[in-house]
């Protein structure tokens, strides 16, 4: 037998009153002297105080946290920290954008290098760039003489 859901009933939205200011009662004590009403507080200003996160808000990730689990699924990211010998969100914020892609590209920038010379010295070339093969071979013989 299936049981009844039970509906709650619905709240209706009331208007808040604002609240009376209250005064306090004269002191009855013939040397005190009257208070005075509360002056009101300065507001405070809009602008914050940045805290580490910037203006991004709270984090949601520690930065302990390791970033094989953070990226779990994007093994490409994973090979660049491991590249880069990182293994916490602190140690992969010390690096910057720039920095990052000068570090990944810096070494394959350096193995090209390294195969238009040794295409050169076997008098090959990569496509257009045969006028890189050909100063170079001449740059060999002037060395060597």
């Amino acid at each position: 037998m299936a049981a009844a859901k039970k509906t709650a009933p619905k709240k209706i939205a009331r208007k808040k009153k604002p609240a009376a200011r209250q005064t306090r009662p004269a002191a009855k004590k013939s040397g005190a002297r009257p208070k005075t009403a509360a002056v009101p507080r300065a507001k405070r200003s809009t602008a914050r105080r940045k805290s580490g996160s910037g203006a991004l808000g709270r984090f949601r990730i520690p930065a302990a946290a390791r970033l094989d689990l953070v990226f779990q699924k994007d093994y490409q990211a994973r090979e660049i920290f491991d590249f880069l010998r990182i293994q916490t969100v602190a140690e992969l914020e010390h690096f910057g954008p720039e920095e990052i892609i000068e570090r990944l590209t810096g070494p394959m920038v350096q193995t090209v290098q390294r195969i238009r010379k040794t295409l050169a010295l076997a008098n090959r070339h990569l496509s257009k760039d045969e006028r890189f093969a050909k100063a170079f071979l001449a740059e060999v013989k002037r060395t060597q003489n």
